[in-house]
């Protein structure tokens, strides 16, 4: 009897263990275990392998050229190569760009980081829980209690492109929490943002962020949305198991090459975007240095490596939400910063 429960003990551990097997991520597994090439084109090289169509990178290390790096292609159609100085969706890095704005706002007397929903948007007083105690601040720090948009039942079938059908979706429903009291990403609290600056402003924000970030530092390949520039000009996006492009999809995203944004993102942690330190310490007490991005056929990391002083820029142009795709973005970009810390 012993012998027998030991033979079926064997056989569900062995069942257990194919089991567990079934489920590993193998290519994940597969990607870390690679061993690690002696040069960033070289592993940017293997971005098809990883499941990419294309992918570019730039990297500007202290004293040195600033580089850029492609590889896999731009465009099915025709298999037109990667192209290191195309434009790219640069998904919610925009937030970035609009913290940087409300900070300077904020600086020069036209935003209270501490008035509230309420106090810039009165409408929606009852549209919004907590209107009347969620504070700028509060926003712009993803604490504000908010139901996000984007998170709304299956939004990304048929995401909304007017900024009123996406507020829509949750107008009139409860707060996820109390404002101040948990962090929850937003996309819906930069919405409000954009449309609490619009009205202060009495213009589109973007025009004040050109104005006072992009121009002073000669970001000239940095746009507004999709609708601002040549088709020609952008990096296309694929979706895990479909054809099509997704370039043209008018998803509200700012576009840039990878140097603009790599530009932006040095001049961000060295201080040079703000006007002094009042106003990088404004922006430093309700905002973060770095981002990642992704919508639908676009996915971006831009950061900052203080121990190496390096700005790293990567897009890639093809996504899975459901599969192993970003984690496998994420293995890409930290072995190109290994790499860069060996040399």
């Amino acid at each position: 009897m012993k012998k027998q429960n030991l033979k079926i003990f064997r056989i569900v551990l062995l069942l257990g263990t194919l089991i567990s097997l079934y489920f590993v991520p193998w290519p994940i597994v597969k990607a870390w275990l690679i061993p690690l090439p002696d040069n960033v084109q070289t592993q940017v090289n293997k971005a098809t392998d990883y499941g990419f169509d294309g992918i570019i990178v730039y990297v500007d290390k202290a004293n040195k050229t600033p580089t850029l790096y492609a590889a896999g292609t731009k465009n099915r159609i025709g298999n037109v190569p990667a192209d290191p100085k195309a434009l790219f969706k640069i998904a919610s890095v925009d937030k970035l760009y609009n913290a940087v704005a409300v900070s300077k706002l904020v600086y020069n007397g036209t935003l209270d980081l501490d008035k509230t929903l309420s106090d810039y948007l009165p409408e929606l007083q009852d549209r919004i829980a907590y209107a009347n105690t969620i504070s700028i601040r509060m926003l712009v720090q993803h604490r504000s209690g908010i139901p996000n948009y984007t998170d709304t039942f299956n939004y990304w079938s048929e995401p909304k492109t007017n900024d009123d059908d996406k507020l829509a979706l949750i107008l009139d429903k409860p707060a996820n929490f109390k404002p101040d009291t948990a962090y929850a990403y937003c996309n819906t609290n930069y919405l409000l943002l954009s449309r609490i600056m619009e009205r202060v402003l009495g213009y589109d924000p973007f025009i004040f962020i050109h104005n006072a970030i992009l121009n002073p530092l000669n970001l000239n390949q940095t746009y507004a949305s999709i609708n601002a520039v040549n088709l020609d000009d952008v990096m296309s996006g694929y979706y895990v198991g479909y054809d099509t492009d997704l370039k043209s999809n008018p998803v509200g995203s700012m576009l840039a090459t990878a140097e603009d944004l790599g530009k932006f993102i040095r001049a961000l942690n060295d201080g040079s975007v703000f006007k002094n330190k009042k106003e990088q310490d404004i922006y430093t007490s309700i905002y973060k240095y770095e981002h990642t991005g992704l919508i639908p056929g676009y996915q971006t990391i831009a950061k900052y490596h203080e121990d190496i002083d390096t700005v790293v820029i990567q897009f890639t142009n093809t996504v899975d939400f459901e599969g192993y795709n970003w984690n496998l973005s994420e293995i890409m970009y930290n072995r190109i910063v290994k790499i860069l810390k060996g040399t």
